[in-house]
């Protein structure tokens, strides 16, 4: 069993946003595997970590991604525990990470969530190229990559010019490993159309995110502008469609639109999951795997997304559930919500195979227990 230094550079406790909930829950199933320390900021409440020790010693403040004098205390912590690995999650502190690789004699683990580089890219800032340089020396650096998707680590590999040895996916996963019952998903739809006086005869459509990072809230405007349109047009086909989510603007929370409410914050957004009849994904921009729309498909709801949005997912693992619409295309998006709302297939178990956390993190541990030991 290693011991691994992991160095989390912001909030993600408590977990809020899917973002958040990766961190925390890959933390919390591959400390089964080896001994985990994060060393973390301020912010976060190291009383709800699960299976793994918090220390809260980097600073909120926005200077603590150039500050030296974390190398001294990281040095203290590697010593105390005998560490073996340092683990960052994103490449932000890569030169904190090189260092101690180099002056503490650990292994240097790069967990990355998405081409940081490009997802900044997409989203118009012009420093994207500085971050992309940077980017490409942690991973060059590290001994053992981790990525999301198959996708970011072809880049990886044909662009940033690192070994496929050093390479290793680990996906955004779900806690559980099988499909609700037929009678907790009727329940659920039951609840939901009591809650929100829903009629029997309309389908129950979901967006759900965290809509204080703008791709999440372009696609909700997207949703308002042009796809609800859209549907209004489709003879017979009534619905309605449920907004869940963190960070909705309060301009949109006290605006009327047809066919929508604007629920935000839920405490228990599985109800929703598995009430729904058909989860929404109109997200063009961005990178990495969409969180939510893997906790959907996970409930076996059914799934329209924009191809954008469907990466890092194999449509072979979903049984026809997750229907992928062109960037864009909003008629077909449309239609393929028709379709979707009928659909009546169960998830295979083989995306549960992909996707639960009990499986990605153990095979995660096993790669660098086997790597280190093939390096003896």
């Amino acid at each position: 069993m290693a011991t691994i230094i992991s160095i989390i550079s912001y909030p993600f406790l408590p977990a809020k946003s899917g973002g958040q909930k990766g961190v925390a829950l890959f933390n919390k199933y591959f400390s089964r595997y080896h001994k985990l320390i994060c060393v973390t900021t301020k912010k976060n409440n190291p009383l709800i970590a699960e299976g793994y020790e918090v220390q809260n010693i980097l600073s909120d403040s926005a200077i603590r991604y150039i500050n030296i004098f974390y190398f001294f205390k990281l040095r203290k912590i590697i010593r105390q525990n005998n560490a073996t690995h340092i683990l960052l999650e994103h490449p932000y502190y890569g030169w904190l990470g090189v260092l101690l690789r180099k002056f503490c004699r650990v292994k240097l683990v790069v967990h990355s969530h998405n081409i940081e580089s490009l997802r900044w890219k997409s989203l118009g800032k012009w420093w994207w190229k500085i971050l992309w340089y940077y980017e490409r020396f942690t991973h060059r650096n590290a001994d053992y990559n981790f990525f999301i998707h198959e996708n970011d680590k072809r880049y990886a590999t044909d662009v940033f010019g690192i070994h496929g040895d050093k390479c290793i996916i680990v996906t955004y996963g779900i806690e559980w490993n099988n499909i609700p019952s037929k009678e907790d998903v009727i329940s659920a739809r039951q609840q939901l159309r009591n809650l929100h006086s829903i009629s029997v005869g309309e389908k129950i459509l979901l967006f759900n995110g965290a809509f204080n990072y703008k791709p999440n809230l372009d696609a909700l405007k997207k949703i308002f502008d042009i796809i609800n349109p859209v549907l209004q047009q489709k003879n017979n086909f009534r619905y309605r469609i449920l907004i869940c989510g963190i960070g909705i603007p309060e301009e949109i929370m006290q605006s009327s639109y047809p066919n929508i409410t604007i629920v935000g914050f839920v405490d228990d957004v599985s109800l929703y999951f598995k009430g729904t009849d058909v989860f929404l994904n109109p997200v063009t921009e961005g990178g990495g795997i969409k969180t939510k729309l893997v906790e959907a498909l996970g409930y076996n709801a059914n799934a329209v997304s924009t191809e954008n949005g469907a990466i890092g997912i194999d449509t072979g693992y979903c049984n026809g559930k997750l229907m992928v619409s062109e960037n864009e295309d909003w008629q077909m998006f449309a239609d393929l919500i028709v379709k979707a709302s009928t659909y009546t297939a169960d998830i295979t178990t083989t995306y549960f195979e992909h996707f639960f956390w009990g499986n990605t993190t153990k095979k995660a541990a096993a790669f660098i227990a086997e790597s280190d030991y093939n390096a003896l």
